[in-house]
């Protein structure tokens, strides 16, 4: 049998340019900070770290769902900050139309009624 921990790895692989496109929808973020509220509202439950996420990011930033740009802030590091661009915000609804149809579909054959 699979530890949870392995099963998670999985969903989270299926779930992260989701998950990043949802989380830039209203502001730009940097690479940590999109971890740190991954982490955050998932209550622990997702962790990304920079080996996974950010080869996401600029894979998300290639096809031009994202932009990065590079910002100085006074007595801070240089950072990269990302936002959505228009043609990521459509690829979010149908990521976000297809997630729900298939967590409805795994929720009926595994007998969940909240998701």
């Amino acid at each position: 049998m699979e530890e949870p921990t392995v099963l998670i790895g999985e969903l989270k692989k299926g779930s992260a340019e989701l998950l990043i496109l949802s989380l830039l929808e209203h502001a730009p973020k940097h690479g940590y900070q999109l971890a740190k509220e991954i982490g955050e509202l998932s209550d622990g439950v997702l962790k990304f770290y920079p080996a996974s996420l950010y080869p996401t990011l600029y894979r998300l930033e290639k096809r031009g769902w994202i932009q990065g740009e590079w910002t100085d802030d006074p007595g801070q590091r240089r950072k990269r900050h990302y936002r959505l661009t228009r043609d990521g915000a459509g690829v979010l609804a149908e990521q976000r139309s297809t997630w729900e149809q298939f967590a409805r579909a795994v929720s009926r054959i595994a007998g969940l009624n909240h998701a």
